[in-house]
């Protein structure tokens, strides 16, 4: 049996996907393949990077990418309510449809695999995750059920209930950005039912910001595969993992009230804070130092010394892109943005 790690990643990310495996190096326990998801085929560093581990390999299966991008399509061209919210928010056609092909993991190398988004690090051994697959098939560890239900799913609350049929699915959504699971978890048997009840209008009742994170949520309780969630079942034990919440950092290991954190999740900080950071510009994030030792774990002569803050012109160019792209941010910031939202 083989054990694996999963990240999407492209060129974008590339100063979070070194930061990323080279935590999981440092923290893992032990030495795991780790396979590179293509989000696009902007990967000319990523490949670089790839070239220079030996248990890092290119997820290259370009007849499962084609299926998975083709089931998202399928699904999300035929939900009506979605498409127009999308063009009324200027968004494309087809919003965040690389974000799919994070399903290609399940038809991938691993048998038994953990899922990492890219803006993550590993800061502890996972191998009682992988443990907890000979119990359960799905895995997750976050707080995403203290959220509210409607950045999972947004339908009417009949059809929310005659869909799933659980006075529990509150405490059953979980984030997409980090899960653990098994090869071939969705048969094509589970698969096809799944498509074509979303297709029949299921659908409906996902929400439109995060749609691979509502698509994972929809075919895990829809199938009705076991399910397990360390932040729900053994809260106590638990740890936080968001960048909001206040933990203790000993030897670039963060701690929450004496527990090691299993992972870091900064989610909603854009891509662009990370690369900037990294060209030396003075841009401040929670736990930077924190990305920092790990960014440059294996290269700390590349360091950044010192930082600047950016130019005058450089702060109009951004006030006025930001300002430019405001309305959909806002509407970003409101479904994405989980610092006010998850307690932890």
């Amino acid at each position: 049996m083989i054990d694996g790690i999963y990240i999407l990643a492209n060129d974008v990310v590339y100063d979070q996907l070194v930061a990323l495996l080279n935590s999981i190096e440092a923290n893992a326990g032990r030495k795991i393949p780790i396979c590179i998801l293509p989000y696009n085929e902007r990967l000319d560093k990523v490949k670089v990077e790839i070239a220079s581990r030996d248990n890092v390999t290119l997820f290259e299966d370009s007849d499962v990418i084609a299926y998975w991008d083709n089931f998202a399509i399928q699904i999300w061209k035929n939900y009506p309510r979605a498409q127009k919210t999308w063009r009324e928010w200027g968004f494309p056609e087809l919003y965040e449809l690389p974000m799919h092909r994070k399903f290609c993991a399940v038809d991938g190398p691993f048998d038994r695999f953990i899922y990492f988004d890219a803006d993550t690090l590993l800061m502890g051994p996972i191998d009682y995750v992988f443990d907890k697959l000979d119990t359960y098939d799905w895995v997750v560890n976050d707080f995403q059920y203290k959220s509210e239900l409607k950045f999972i799913f947004d339908g009417s609350p009949e059809q929310i209930q005659q869909i799933f049929n659980s006075e529990k699915l509150q405490a059953q959504v979980f984030c997409a950005g980090w899960f653990a699971t098994k090869k071939n978890i969705f048969s094509p048997a589970i698969r096809a039912d799944l498509l074509e009840k979303l297709i029949s209008g299921e659908a409906d009742v996902m929400a439109f910001l995060a749609p691979d994170q509502s698509l994972f949520n929809y075919m895990v309780l829809r199938s009705g595969i076991s399910y397990y969630n360390f932040a729900y079942h053994d809260s106590e034990q638990a740890t936080g993992n968001h960048w909001s919440s206040q933990f203790d950092v000993v030897d670039n290991i963060l701690y929450d009230q004496g527990r090691r954190l299993t992972y870091l999740h900064y989610m909603s900080i854009s891509s662009s804070s990370f690369t900037k950071l990294c060209t030396g510009e003075d841009v401040s994030f929670p736990y930077r130092d924190l990305f920092l030792y790990y960014r440059y774990l294996k290269s700390p002569v590349d360091r950044p010394q010192s930082f600047k803050r950016p130019t005058l012109l450089t702060r109009l160019q951004n006030t006025t892109k930001s300002f430019l792209n405001q309305r959909a941010n806002n509407i970003k910031l409101k479904y994405r943005n989980f610092k006010d939202k998850i307690t932890q």
